[in-house]
């Protein structure tokens, strides 16, 4: 896929460049732990921190479905890259805060990058105009490149067991403690959010997945389905990435055994055959749920409810489909994989990350079989 996309400064990215440079680059983000700012920076400019931006402020509203697909190209390059990437929906969870609030984060661009955690949300004290917020939050994928964060917080008197509540604020009054140490996903430098005793006005807090303030088909989109398909999507684009390596290395390398190249063995053959159908049919069907869904917001309508459970059902299958092709591709690799220059072990730790993910683990088998019986489920779930 080669595309360009223009932005008001009027420099243009290729995406074939992007994608490259990303590809080697691969281990100096692995290395440093985080994905570099002038990646970052073309992120924004090929549209990914926009994307789900109204056009009243600049943004370019691109479909989820497009958008998607250019996380999954991302995620095919570097897993960790696509992650980061991912985010770039994140904006989306602005869209509970008052249009005035929404105005003032975009007055000189749209191009805001915004990361957050949300667990464990933190007791708030509060404070003329607003709250003062107090402690600490892990997994703040993406706040390396961040100048927007938002961070989980209840307050006195909140009845339990709804939508989570998020405080948001300048990247500069968060202290981010780098302590992120994973088997996968390493380079999205995933890290601790501490903050302490900063206050937040009332304006700037809002109800993750709560009622959009400004009407558009993209705030429509269910918050969390959206939030569970952006990592889902990463896992197919490394799976992608692992079947492109395991077939490049099986008709390059002779066995030192003597015995025949992977490419004429039979039960290779039948794996890849196997694994690509796997990885095909979960990604139709993946997609197939976001553009029934977009079609029903586009159109002004309300979201069934059995098309939502259906794609979390699809993103929870798309993340185990990915986990399981990479990983049989390691396998398929025999010793090759093993080694640190082969990046079939990376491709393996990190889309199993992706089926690790609290949306998109077995937990959530289980919440899509009790919202198919209309049981109770978790909160916004579907």
């Amino acid at each position: 896929m080669s595309v360009v996309m223009l932005k008001s400064d009027d420099k243009t990215t290729s995406w074939d460049d992007l994608l490259a440079d990303i590809r080697a680059r691969r281990g100096e983000f692995h290395e440093q732990g985080y994905i570099s700012q002038d990646i970052i920076e073309r992120f924004q400019a090929v549209g990914i921190y926009s994307a789900f931006v109204p056009k009243q402020f600049g943004g370019i509203e691109t479909t989820p479905m497009d958008f998607l697909r250019q996380v999954e190209l991302i995620a095919a390059a570097d897993g960790s890259a696509g992650w980061v990437a991912s985010f770039g929906f994140g904006t989306k969870y602005l869209s509970s805060l008052p249009a005035s609030t929404l105005a003032e984060i975009y007055k000189d661009s749209p191009d805001v990058v915004f990361a957050g955690a949300v667990f464990p949300p933190q007791m708030t004290t509060k404070a003329d105009g607003g709250v003062v917020v107090k402690g600490r939050w892990g997994f703040g994928s993406g706040c390396m490149g961040a100048s927007l964060i938002g961070v989980g917080i209840k307050m006195e008197g909140e009845e339990k067991g709804g939508l989570p509540r998020m405080a948001v604020m300048a990247r500069e009054k968060v202290t981010i403690e780098e302590n992120w140490d994973t088997m996968g996903m390493y380079a999205t430098g995933s890290h601790d959010l501490v903050v302490d005793d900063v206050l937040v006005p009332e304006e700037y807090t809002l109800i993750r997945g709560g009622e959009p303030t400004i009407d558009t088909p993209h705030y429509r989109y269910p918050t969390v389905t959206i939030a569970a398909q952006v990592l889902a999507v990463c896992g197919l684009g490394v799976a992608r990435e692992a079947i492109d390596e395991i077939v490049a290395l099986a008709t390059r390398k002779n066995s030192i055994t003597g015995a025949p190249m992977m490419s004429d063995r039979p039960n290779f053959q039948t794996s890849l055959a196997q694994m690509e159908a796997e990885l095909g049919s979960a990604r139709a069907w993946f997609y197939e749920t976001i553009e029934k869904i977009w079609e029903t917001v586009n159109s002004g309508k309300e979201v069934d409810r059995q098309d939502a459970i259906m794609a979390r059902i699809a993103s929870t299958n798309a993340a185990k489909a990915g986990a399981n092709v990479a990983r049989r591709a390691f396998e398929m690799s025999g010793t090759t994989g093993i080694f640190n220059t082969s990046p079939l072990s990376r491709y393996m730790a990190d889309a199993a990350v992706v089926a690790q993910h609290a949306f998109l683990n077995d937990g959530t088998w289980q919440m899509g079989g009790a919202a198919m019986l209309d049981q109770p489920t978790m909160p916004a779930y579907p």
